[in-house]
């Protein structure tokens, strides 16, 4: 075992007896750093989230779309899918029920999505097709409160096949082209 260095009094050097570690203004500092780096990275993080919303939202309407469909061509019988909201809107979510009006699946709405549809009610005949004699477009986006707005869309053909679009920017806020 070494010997520990000594002075001539018996007592260790000032340097050694020092604990290594971080004064208090290489902490500030280091933190001041860390604080900058974090509030550059924040705002793309916001947008990142609201794209993310946008994207699960619209694969929720198309998932309850393929279901109310497969279930209209499995019961030989209409399903319709319905807002939640009397009022017909999709944003607080949507059920999906069958000829005699049971509730098949349920979808609550998902926080910070706006949605805007062409359709009150859509309504899938017992051979997969819609109801109607035009498409059936959602247009899903994020809360305008940002002047950068994530949208998509949710088509669905008079064939009754739903598709999801964007543009490559994301944006499909100006309809499903």
């Amino acid at each position: 075992m070494p010997t520990p260095v000594t002075t001539e009094s018996g007592k260790r050097p000032r340097a050694l007896s020092r604990a290594a570690g971080f004064t208090l203004v290489e902490l500030m500092l280091a933190l001041t750093v860390l604080g900058i780096l974090a509030s550059l990275a924040l705002p793309s993080l916001s947008d990142l989230v609201k794209g993310q919303r946008v994207k699960t939202a619209s694969s929720d309407v198309y998932a309850s779309l393929i279901y109310a469909r497969s279930e209209a061509i499995k019961r030989a019988a209409d399903v319709t899918v319905v807002p939640n909201a009397p009022s017909g809107d999709w944003a607080t979510g949507w059920q999906v029920r069958d000829a005699a009006g049971n509730v098949l699946k349920v979808q609550d709405a998902i926080a910070g999505i706006m949605v805007s549809p062409a359709a009150a009610t859509i309504t899938f005949r017992r051979d997969g097709r819609i109801a109607g004699t035009a498409t059936v477009e959602f247009i899903l986006s994020s809360s305008p409160a940002n002047a950068k707005v994530t949208a998509r869309c949710v088509q669905i053909s008079l064939s009754g096949r739903p598709n999801i679009r964007s543009d490559s920017n994301g944006n499909a806020a100006d309809g499903c082209q």
